[in-house]
């Protein structure tokens, strides 16, 4: 793990640890929280999050919701559910904003994948994470980069040590 200038980089060598880390993450999360989800087709966004729907305890499968935009997962727990957005065939944040995802913002961990120039106008305070593919020779390895915006992840990196 590296760090640096509010931004901390993982490296990820499998599939396995990738949903591991989502488990990993989700210690972390609380209702209200907002994770940007980067990264090429493939990249891991949907095995991360995954993860984090593994360790939130809630109702599954978590698959990726990209012809229905939007799903919601609710806590088999009693902690906050899910929402798992996909907002690749989005036009913009109007598209975004049409989903009404304030109404669960608050109540929910909500993850957009591919909202990146999107979604960071729903909350001041969001994960941002961005994953990317090793050397072609790496196979599954990839790099997730996690950047904290506001007050509630200024101490992102203590977290994750």
């Amino acid at each position: 793990m590296t760090g640096g200038t509010g931004v901390i980089t993982l490296t990820v060598p499998t599939a396995e640890d990738m949903r591991a880390l989502g488990v990993r993450l989700a210690g972390l999360l609380r209702a209200g929280d907002l994770l940007v989800l980067t990264g090429d087709l493939g990249a891991g966004k949907t095995t991360l999050t995954q993860g984090i729907g593994e360790g939130l305890k809630v109702r599954g499968p978590v698959t990726s919701p990209t012809f229905v935009i939007a799903r919601v997962h609710p806590s088999l727990a009693g902690g906050p559910g899910l929402v798992h957005v996909d907002a690749y065939r989005l036009g913009g944040f109007a598209e975004l904003d049409d989903l009404d995802l304030d109404a669960s913002l608050t109540d929910s961990v909500t993850i957009v994948e591919w909202g990146e120039g999107l979604a960071e106008g729903l909350a001041e305070d969001r994960l941002e994470l961005t994953i990317s593919r090793g050397a072609q020779d790496a196979g599954e390895e990839r790099t997730v980069a996690l950047t904290g915006v506001g007050s509630r992840w200024s101490g992102l990196s203590a977290d994750l040590s």
